[in-house]
């Protein structure tokens, strides 16, 4: 028996963590942390042991499949695609190139493979393309733009040398981090307390990240933007602000002073739920520290605030000094560096908006709360066939159930899975690219957010099947395929052969020789394709550096503090009371995410879901006191827009008046093709949430401060498991 082992990493987060995949025959034995790997150290979490159910798993698609009444059935490649371009073609011809709507899910970011789906993005020539991109970090993107002049200049969070570490939103000790990669964060976390700094966490549930920290900050859901913008009132009126590096780089300091002197401690304390000597105490230990930085994420994105908190993130960290230096947020100098470039790229906002006028573009692309009113409302400019690739929005996005509907009503719709999912249920062709454990590939995005400079090889632990694709050759066949008719029949053959000379290795290869390591920079010693590829755990190239002097792309070169728009929405946030629960709705409702959870994609490995639901209602023990509900027990969790069955758990962990549900969950959906994920107790937290409700300036779903109300659900059972043996399965 062939018994081997190759070295790679797992792609099913930001981490990227180096494995050690071991096969015996043409099965995965086991995956073991890489101890070579320069960014994770033979670190991994559980998911990364299930690459291998993943890649086994027998609901997997191994073939296109075409709708046939209820069902789907095996189609060929050539077929396949055939009927995708006619029927793509004819609609476009027909209704214009925004008829044809797109949305790109994040797994697309984990292999060099997306930049094809950008490309598809490009030949079909439509406003209406979406991706998670507007669900989850479109804050950050919108924050860095206006204040260093462009979305791709996201600070990253240097970890490995801070003082004082302070995180809103964010749970790395599960996540690994996310616009920040820091694979093995529980360590790193640990690692700054051992050498005498202190982590402090602000978070309204005490998570597995607060559980490490020095300090745990209860705040209010929502309330983040008062306690910083009170922390920013302290810094200024106490003289606490580094005044060499504010004239040095920064314009804008009056008309920030004139706002923070709003919103004094008093003021925020209410409104953050924190009380005003720790927002005092917090400035103020920010400041003393020798470096120190706030990192934020997902939980402050999700909110109507969420711009407005990520700008106060950077700006408390350059205030302090603590911007693109050591121990502080800074900026990589990843092998492919487009940086340098962002002052040519000029970013966009509003350069059109859906057809009722109020979601804007950003970066060429509408807000995703948009998408399923673009496809249902008749008229002109409606959507009448749809392109996903790599995502499961009927889940991971709010549309008050009505996506399921809309995708439906389209005259044609194609997916780019490897399932059945409860989006792709929906289509009339599904396109399902090899597993990821049959691709080899170099990604040059994560190191754009990783907290050490670091370039990494991906080797393909098996071969490909036979007439199996990858995603990139998917997406390339789809770009020869809208391309429109008159010119299809000469430049088809031309840009197919071109496309094979394109792979993404190739492509990785062209970016890092031109890069700031490359070849056509070092010369002979410069990083290949080829060097990287014989180093076992990659090429580590050093320590994040002070470079925003020479990247920022605002036209004057300085770091605007003060951008106008910002200053109105956080005058007008201040002139208003928060928002209070009425109509019997005084809960307020956030996410929560899993260690063994990765939004949808693992529900259907088994080593992933064993043991309790994890789909449950955490509430504190006085808010289920009050109601008569006790742990265990099914209840209804209502909203303005819908209603949802979960299992209640009852935990001190959480502050008062809160309750958590993990999203990506709810996968009763008749004729879904992940047999096990079908049977599971959950519900999709997503039918809770208003897709009305956004940030707005930013447009992100604000999915992360719904008021609900809970009440018993006696006689419910969560248990679906009898209703899931009926489920229509894909013959493929």
């Amino acid at each position: 028996m062939d018994t081997r082992t190759v070295a790679r990493q797992c792609t099913l987060c930001e981490a990227h963590c180096g494995i050690l995949v071991a096969v015996e025959g043409d099965r995965v034995a086991r995956i073991e942390g890489n101890p070579d790997d320069v960014l994770s150290h033979g670190y991994i979490c559980p998911k990364a042991t299930a690459m291998g159910g993943l890649h086994h798993d027998p609901d997997r698609l191994r073939t296109p499949v075409r709708r046939v009444g209820d069902r789907f059935e095996p189609i060929g490649w050539d077929e396949a695609f055939a009927e995708i371009g006619r029927r793509l073609r004819a609609i476009r011809a027909e209704h214009g190139a925004s008829a044809i709507g797109m949305y790109l899910g994040n797994p697309a970011a984990h292999s060099t493979s997306g930049l094809y789906g950008i490309l598809l993005r490009v030949a079909l020539a439509t406003r209406n393309f979406y991706s998670a991109s507007s669900i989850d970090q479109f804050p950050q993107e919108f924050a860095a733009w206006q204040m260093f002049g462009s979305n791709v200049l996201m600070p990253v969070a240097d970890i490995d040398r801070t003082d004082r570490l302070l995180i809103l939103g964010a749970n790395p000790a599960v996540s690994n981090g996310s616009v920040t990669t820091m694979p093995n964060a529980r360590q790193r976390i640990k690692n700054v307390r051992q050498r005498g700094g202190k982590v402090v966490v602000i978070d309204p549930r005490r998570t597995e990240t607060a559980r490490l920290a020095d300090e745990h900050v209860a705040v209010i859901p929502g309330g983040d933007v008062y306690l910083l913008l009170g922390m920013l009132h302290v810094l200024i009126s106490e003289g606490l602000c580094d005044a060499v590096a504010v004239r040095a780089r920064c314009t804008g300091w009056e008309e920030l002073s004139a706002l923070a002197a709003q919103c004094d401690p008093e003021v925020a304390a209410p409104r953050a739920g924190v009380d005003a000597e720790t927002i005092r105490r917090l400035a103020r230990e920010h400041a003393a520290a020798t470096s120190a930085l706030i990192y934020a994420r997902i939980g402050v994105c999700q909110q109507v605030t969420g711009t407005l908190t990520h700008w106060l993130v950077n700006t408390i960290n350059a205030v302090t000094g603590n911007l693109d230096r050591p121990g502080g947020q800074m900026f990589a100098t990843p092998p492919a560096d487009a940086a340098p470039y962002a002052k040519y790229l000029r970013v966009k906002h509003g350069a059109w908006t859906d057809r009722s006028g109020r979601y804007k573009s950003f970066r060429t692309e509408l807000p995703v709360a948009a998408m399923a009113e673009e496809i249902l409302a008749e008229g002109e400019g409606q959507i009448r066939a749809m392109v996903t690739y790599a995502g499961n929005p009927v889940l991971s996005t709010p549309q008050r159930g009505k996506l399921g509907e809309a995708l439906d009503s389209l005259e044609f719709y194609v997916a780019v899975d490897m399932y059945v999912t409860e989006t792709t249920r929906h289509a009339d062709i599904i396109l399902p690219p090899v597993s990821p454990l049959e691709r080899t590939d170099v990604n040059l995005l994560f190191p754009v957010f990783s907290v050490r400079n670091n370039l990494r090889y991906d080797a393909a632990v098996f071969e490909p099947p036979a007439g199996g694709k990858e995603d990139w050759e998917i997406m390339a066949r789809l770009i020869t395929e809208v391309l429109p008719l008159p010119v299809r029949r000469f430049t088809a053959p031309v840009a197919d052969r071109i496309f094979a000379q394109l792979n993404p290795i190739r492509l990785a290869g062209a970016a890092i020789a031109a890069g700031p390591y490359g070849v056509l920079r070092r010369g002979r010693k410069g990083l290949t394709v080829a060097k990287v590829r014989a180093m076992p755990g990659g090429a580590d190239l050093g320590p994040l550096r002070p470079r925003l002097d020479s990247i920022i792309a605002t036209r004057d070169r300085r770091v605007h503090l003060a951008p106008p728009d910002f200053l109105a929405a956080a005058r007008t946030l201040l002139e208003h009371d928060r928002e209070a629960g009425a109509d019997g709705y005084d809960l307020r409702l956030i996410g929560r995410r899993h260690l063994r959870s990765n939004n949808s994609w693992l529900h259907n490995v088994p080593a992933m879901v064993k043991g309790r639901d994890r789909c449950t209602a955490l509430m504190h023990p006085a808010d289920a006191a009050d109601r008569g509900l006790v742990d265990g027990e099914q209840v209804t969790v209502t909203s303005r827009t819908g209603s949802i069955v979960v299992t209640l758990e009852v935990g001190d962990e959480i502050r008062p008046g809160t309750v958590a549900v993990p999203h990506g969950w709810g996968h009763r959906e008749p004729g879904v093709g992940w047999r096990l994920a079908a049977s599971l107790p959950g519900s999709n937290v997503n039918l809770l949430h208003d897709p009305a409700l956004v940030d707005p300036i930013s447009g992100t779903a604000a999915v992360n401060n719904t008021w609900v109300n809970i009440t018993s659900a006696a006689g419910m059972r969560a248990d679906i498991s009898a209703a899931a043996e009926n489920i229509p399965l894909p013959t493929a």
